[in-house]
């Protein structure tokens, strides 16, 4: 197993309610493909930079962390671009945890 950072943007138009059931499809998409999640951020609305559709001109941006096996990422890749509700996924590999320094005095 791999750990990835995946960045979607997700087209709820224009309503905060949809973004709570959009992240929870995408966690059990993850889920269901034999990976784990480890950590979910939900930023903000956002405008974009270069607007395509006068219909869509912002999107709500979520940050997941997630584990899973190198071979369902291209499954899950797939899954995610033919999903309406994400306008963008860009996953990248995670870096590695930051281990927790135990902070010693040395007499």
């Amino acid at each position: 197993m791999k750990r990835y950072e995946g960045l979607f943007i997700l087209n709820t138009a224009a309503r905060e309610e949809g973004v709570k059931e959009a992240i929870d499809r995408i966690t059990g998409d993850i889920n269901a493909a034999g990976g784990k999640v480890e950590t979910v951020q939900k930023m903000d609305k956002r405008a974009f930079v270069r607007v395509a559709n006068r219909k869509h001109s912002s999107g709500f941006y979520v940050n997941i962390i997630f584990e899973t096996d190198p071979k369902a990422l291209s499954q899950l890749k797939h899954k995610f671009g033919m999903s309406e509700e994400i306008f963008r996924t860009l996953i990248t590999i995670a870096p590695p945890p930051k281990a927790e320094t135990a902070t010693t005095a040395a007499p």
